[in-house]
């Protein structure tokens, strides 16, 4: 039966009637007595963080919670519920719009972020050869609704900066994030923030996260605005709802449009 059971191999679960062990620990020693974050870690990670880890992890999982029905993942969320889906449905959905351009910022940081502390090159240089590869935007700073300031980023970074004074982490990576807003302002003459994924990425970072991993935490994050949000619609109710209302249409420019 090798064959069988070797068909997957995992080190995260173990199990067996009566028993369920995720890591090696006994699921009964865990409920009760540890986090969702924790868990998180420890499932994602194989180990389980300090306590003063966790608290840091636990603020970037809040931080990202939601962004109002104007986010395109939150939005699709509320329109599943009025076309008849579930909310298992509709959270697939909205989760599915997660990626690089909607949701991708924080995974692209956390690269970024890598990539600076790893060379000995000029900062300018870095980012040039990063938008060379990229595109124009550097992933983390400036917001098209929050200006002049992410309310978020600057009060995660006071709890980075306090994690390092306690020795929790180095604070190096929020050192190269401050110096990226320092040289985006410099260059464009005015500040360029640093924003949510920016300021999630330097936890993510400083607590040793692969930048991949961001990504998928930010979708675990996003889920909790996204289940509340169709959650409340599904209360709300209406059929079909579209993203604007009905008395709106559309910019048509085409051959022959109708005349009002």
């Amino acid at each position: 039966m090798s064959d069988v059971s070797d068909w997957w191999s995992t080190e995260i679960i173990d199990m067996a009637p009566g028993q369920i062990r995720l890591r090696g620990h006994p699921i009964e020693d865990l409920i009760g007595a540890v986090s969702f974050p924790q868990v998180i870690w420890l499932m994602t990670r194989g180990d389980m963080p300090s306590e003063a880890q966790a608290k840091l992890f636990e603020a970037a999982l809040v931080a990202a919670v939601d962004h109002g029905p104007q986010a395109p993942s939150i939005a699709a969320a509320r329109m599943a519920m009025t076309c008849g889906l579930s909310l298992n449905g509709a959270m697939a959905s909205a989760v599915n719009m997660l990626d690089d351009v909607h949701g991708g910022a924080g995974e692209q940081a956390v690269e970024l972020y890598g990539r600076i502390d790893a060379s000995d090159a000029p900062l300018a240089e870095v980012l040039d050869a990063w938008r060379a590869e990229h595109g124009p935007f550097v992933p983390g700073f400036g917001h098209r609704f929050h200006k002049p300031v992410d309310p978020r980023a600057p009060r995660l970074l006071a709890l980075v900066d306090e994690a390092r004074e306690y020795g929790t982490v180095s604070g190096k990576y929020a050192a190269v994030a401050r110096s990226i807003e320092a040289a985006l302002a410099a260059e464009k003459g005015k500040p360029l923030p640093m924003n949510i994924d920016g300021a999630t990425a330097v936890i993510f970072a400083e607590l040793g996260f692969p930048a991949p991993l961001a990504r998928g935490l930010f979708c675990l994050s996003r889920s909790v605005g996204i289940l509340s949000h169709a959650w409340e619609q599904k209360q709300q109710g209406g059929r079909n709802k579209g993203p604007t209302p009905p008395g709106y249409r559309w910019t048509y420019t085409g051959p022959n449009p109708i005349e009002d």
